[in-house]
């Protein structure tokens, strides 16, 4: 009897052992919390990406908010994002008592469309957060001049584009903020975590405060052994912060991270090859003088072109042991936003087609060489399986 292949997980991360034997470490030292390890992940991270301040936080939706809220943004405020995106991205907009704006896509990258932000402008608008989708940066040259005619933050959001360049530039330091995530699915994983970065000492100072209960600068410290510290509450602050034990997590996937990135690199490679003769809408080739950083391989089922819905062919990837994701329904769609702000899918005809037919591939760094053949072979074999229906039913 033939053993059943185990099922392949997406976004299952690659976890070593120097990853667990830093966590023994950190239970063993007693500091499981904020402490020495989140500082040495924050100057490292910075180091890696030529950031000039950094923040650990417990997640980027965090470093979303408190950039947010660092900007000065609040009730009455606009911010302008892409459809295209994790809830999480317009979530910290309305944490932060702004109303969300959505600019459509552009169809070949999948990024917030420069033309479309001009056109959402208003007296209000107070900031802009681009996504870089995928791992794809967004075309910032266009961003930064919009936000510097108009006198506006630009806030990144890198969740998924740790490794990702613009022009000679890190994701992440080009506009006013950076917001990255560690989650257990993203290029760096440290369970549940994020960074932000700031481009100003005030700001970054400011974030410092807010993301420990408000509490007076290096809190933390006053249990360590330079003695007991007082501290103030200048600020009604949110419990934001990192622990140690992801931090030491971060700091070993950090050294590997380049490791892990020309691993995915080489898997999106083998996709754009193998798959390129198929009838799918494949990713847009990465665009001169940028590095994407390769977090997301996203096609189009397009059920004119290949005789299949989207849904179906999910269904019939999972029934071959193959994990997929969506990424993403657009904001558009969701009952919340509709019944709140009024969306509707056509607001953004871009964005509701690819949400309707995006299927997100495994490209994890963790996958071998076996499981990169079995994925694009449930591929073919789904689309095969349909062109052989469709041939009986013409019969």
């Amino acid at each position: 009897m033939q053993r059943k292949e185990e099922f392949l997980v997406f976004g299952s991360p690659q976890i070593e052992q120097d990853d667990i034997d830093a966590v023994e470490s950190v239970l063993r030292s007693g500091w499981l919390g904020t402490g020495p390890k989140v500082a040495q992940f924050e100057r490292e991270f910075a180091l890696y990406r030529g950031a000039r301040h950094s923040m650990a936080l417990n997640s980027c939706t965090a470093a979303l908010h408190l950039s947010l809220l660092a900007s000065g943004v609040g009730p009455g405020d606009e911010v302008i994002t892409t459809p295209m995106t994790f809830c999480a991205t317009v979530n910290a907009i309305i944490h932060a008592g702004a109303k969300p704006v959505l600019a459509d896509i552009d169809p070949k990258t999948l990024n917030i469309d420069p033309a479309q932000v001009l056109q959402k402008i208003t007296p209000r608008t107070r900031a802009i957060v681009p996504v870089h989708f995928a791992g794809r940066p967004c075309d910032m040259d266009a961003l930064m001049a919009i936000a510097g005619h108009h006198g506006i933050k630009v806030i990144e959001d890198c969740a998924h584009a740790i490794e990702t360049e613009y022009h000679g530039h890190s994701a992440g330091t080009i506009g006013d903020f950076g917001c990255f995530s560690f989650y257990v699915t993203k290029n760096i994983v440290t369970g549940e975590g994020g960074m932000v970065f700031a481009r100003r000492e005030e700001d970054a100072a400011r974030i410092k405060i807010l993301g420990l209960h408000g509490m007076s600068k290096d809190a933390w410290k006053r249990f360590s052994d330079e003695g007991y510290k007082h501290y103030y509450v200048v600020a009604a602050g949110f419990k934001y912060n990192m622990m140690d034990l992801q931090a030491a997590i971060g700091l070993k996937q950090l050294e590997r991270v380049e490791r892990y990135w020309r691993r995915r690199e080489a898997i999106w490679t083998r996709y754009m090859d193998e798959l390129a003769d198929l009838p799918l809408e494949l990713p847009a080739r990465v665009a001169p003088h940028t590095r994407h950083g390769h977090h997301l391989f996203t096609i189009h089922v397009d059920a004119k072109r290949c005789g299949i819905s989207r849904d179906a062919f999910l269904d019939a990837m999972t029934a071959q042991g193959i994990g997929v994701g969506v990424h993403y329904l657009s904001l558009n769609e969701h009952p919340y936003y509709q019944e709140t702000y009024g969306w509707r899918p056509e607001d953004a005809p871009h964005a509701h087609r690819v949400g309707r037919q995006t299927v997100s591939l495994p490209i994890s760094a963790k996958l071998s060489d076996a499981d990169v053949t079995r994925v694009i072979g449930a591929v073919r074999s789904t689309l095969h399986a349909q062109d052989m229906r469709a041939a009986a039913t013409a019969c």
